[in-house]
């Protein structure tokens, strides 16, 4: 049986709104600022194959609408009224969850003794104990240093909550009345669900309600590749690199061959870096996950908005991650700053996807999330851990349109925490939070511009803690002529004596008095700069976005007076030798292809891959260090001869040969 149309769009509606309260009641009543503000979590309601029907569409994390429970309701057997199944171990949960600071629970929803349903929802906690306050550090070697590792366990028995559960988890944590505080949160969320579904049958019928489940996802499935076969066939292939790996100066490189063929989409990963001795891979076990094919679902929306947000979008999505790759990696690999390489595939599809659509697809987007978080001591002698904010940059410009400042929806729809708020909960003072002028690539259509979060410590013996932080080598690229954007930085007393530039941190030991500046990149333009509307220019420039100087040096357009001169614009417009790549990916990147080129490249990672996997990290360094001895020391952020380029390619060629 089929549900007619009009049923089939009611039940559509009804279940997403069922999930959107949810996460209201989750908001709601929720302890901790990451929930209360920047809602990081999401709820969905999932069918008896532990796909999710419905998801919500305007609140909590965008991103994982491609999670699958049926691995943690497997694991723990048989299922009673009243039961909730906890975990957070991303091995043990099959990649449900994907680092152990995020909570999952799925709750079974029962009618007249069977099961027809399920509830999920997951939290970011503010700590599962591990190494560091707040459990995420990219410097983790392997996940069992990041913390308590759940594997999926009823938290709730019968409507009970399991003491030796709880046991562990105030045991493990060094906030475990603020974990609590979400965590019944959830639970309310899961009976808000349950509620509701308890609604629908009465008002649809189980059978009703049971057979929109499947038809909701098999629509999607069919609208999805209607859009997908839209899409010119082929095979498209981009490459781009995180800046390194958090524990040596090697950036990591994610490679991609998009496949796109009678409405299906391939996503093959051979090529991209084997997992990393750092807390970046992404538990995906081989599947197509969700933190892998989220640019697959954004497209499919944009393109189509009237798509049902369920598990049916990745019904025409394959893929090909390679085992023991940072996209696939092998237990017991730290995931903690997962995101971080997640964003970077974001950026890989994006740019593949952006060879077969160039004048739907963006340039890139910022390209990091950062949550900053304060770790203070309290009067009790513990420490409270709180996330600042989650910084971001902007998004990427594409044609007919400015990308979008200061936010940056890519991988997770993150809110920003108020500034009140914050300085109400910590010991910080906030002196700046503002948007980056010049920070945005110049282009026809301008990248969004990044931001700054400059804050005073007040607090002796306090730790910062600024997980993620990525482009502050390879910038956001430009596309069709347009500019890549501002890499990111971090500075601690900036114009004081004591002043440090800092690269990516794992615990930044300050102290009152000490200042500390976050700016995040920009994003990437699209189309020529000196194409973009002088006017529009001077808008910039009046709003803060371009100073005076870029709108000279970057867009040719020359201000005085707060007026555009038309005839010094038009002069040094004339002027340019005109240059335009389809992607601008910066001085870095285009000094680090010089030398170590994609083919090569291919060969290299492949190789590894046939090492043992204790002995690859030690090749991958051995290697690229042989071609990095022939550089300088600033390289690729520095020039090199043509000499130095020549003499490590051929030192990396040898390396590769003999492995």
């Amino acid at each position: 049986m089929k549900l007619d149309p009009v049923t089939l769009e009611v039940l559509s509606n009804k279940a997403a709104a069922i999930a959107e309260e949810m996460c209201l009641t989750l908001q709601r009543t929720g302890r901790t600022l990451y929930v209360k503000e920047t809602a990081d979590f999401a709820c969905a309601l999932a069918g008896l194959d532990g796909r999710f029907f419905a998801y919500p569409r305007s609140i909590g994390v965008s991103g994982f609408v491609g999670l699958e429970c049926a691995p943690a309701i497997a694991a723990v057997g048989t299922l009673e009224p009243g039961d909730v199944i906890l975990a957070n171990d991303p091995y043990r949960s099959e990649g449900l969850a994907t680092h152990l600071p995020d909570l999952h629970m799925i709750k079974p929803y029962f009618h007249e003794g069977r099961i027809v349903a399920y509830g999920w929802c997951f939290v970011h906690c503010s700590d599962v104990g591990g190494r560091v306050p707040s459990s995420i550090s990219p410097t983790n070697v392997e996940i069992y240093q990041e913390g308590l590792r759940i594997p999926p366990v009823k938290l709730m028995r019968r409507g009970e909550m399991n003491p030796d559960v709880r046991l562990f988890l105030d045991a493990n944590s060094r906030t475990p009345d603020a974990n609590m505080g979400d965590i019944r949160a959830m639970l309310a969320a899961l009976a808000a669900g349950e509620r509701r579904i308890v609604q629908v049958i009465a008002q649809h019928g189980v059978e009703t309600l049971l057979q929109a489940e499947e038809d909701l996802i098999a629509y999607a499935n069919a609208k999805a590749r209607e859009v997908l076969s839209r899409i010119p066939e082929g095979t498209y292939r981009f490459v781009d690199y995180l800046d390194d790996d958090g524990v040596s100066r090697l950036p990591v490189r994610l490679s991609l061959a998009l496949t796109v063929r009678d409405g299906t989409v391939h996503l093959d990963f051979t090529g991209t870096d084997p997992q990393v001795a750092a807390a970046m891979n992404i538990p995906s076990r081989g599947r197509p996950h969700a933190w892998l094919t989220l640019r697959v679902l954004a497209l499919i929306h944009t393109i189509d908005r009237t798509v049902p947000l369920n598990a049916g979008l990745l019904g025409p999505v394959s893929i090909t991650a390679p085992a023991g790759t940072v996209v696939n990696p092998q237990e017991p690999a730290a995931t903690g700053v997962r995101h971080a390489a997640a964003i970077r595939v974001n950026d890989v599809l994006n740019g593949a996807f952006g060879l077969a659509l160039p004048s739907v697809m963006p340039a890139a987007a910022s390209g990091t999330v950062i949550p900053v978080v304060m770790a203070e001591p309290n009067a009790a002698g513990g420490r409270n851990v709180q996330v600042i904010e989650p910084m971001i940059g902007g998004t990427g410009a594409r044609e007919g349109h400015d990308g979008v400042d200061g936010r940056d929806s890519g991988i997770s729809n993150l809110a920003n925490n108020p500034v009140e708020t914050v300085e109400a909960e910590l010991g910080i003072e906030i002196l700046r939070y503002a948007l980056r002028p010049d920070s945005g690539g110049a282009g026809k259509w301008r990248g969004g511009c990044g931001m700054e979060l400059t804050f005073r410590v007040l607090t002796d013996g306090s730790n910062v803690l600024g997980r993620g932080m990525e482009r502050l080598m390879f910038r956001p690229w430009g596309r069709s002529g347009g500019m890549p954007g501002a890499p990111g930085s971090l500075v601690v007393n900036e114009g004081t004596e004591r002043q440090r530039w800092l690269g990516k941190i794992d615990v930044l030991d300050v102290n009152a008095g000490d200042v500390v500046c976050f700016r995040t990149p920009g994003a990437g333009g699209w189309g020529d700069p000196y194409e973009r509307d002088p006017e529009a220019v001077l808008a910039d420039v009046g709003n803060g976005f371009v100073t005076v100087e870029g709108a000279m040096r970057d867009y040719g357009v020359v201000i005085a007076d707060g007026t555009v001169d038309a005839a010094a614009t038009k002069a040094v417009r004339e002027s340019r030798n005109a240059t335009s790549r389809d992607v601008a990916f910066g001085p870095e990147r285009e000094a680090w292809d010089s030398v170590f080129g994609a083919a090569l490249f291919d060969e290299f990672n492949a190789k590894l891959l046939k090492l043992p996997l204790a002995r690859r990290q030690a090749v991958r360094r051995a290697a690229l260090g042989a071609a990095l001895a022939n550089l300088p020391a600033e390289f690729p952020r520095g020039p090199a001869t043509t000499e130095e380029v020549d003499a490590a390619r051929a030192a990396f060629e040898n390396a590769v040969a003999t492995i």
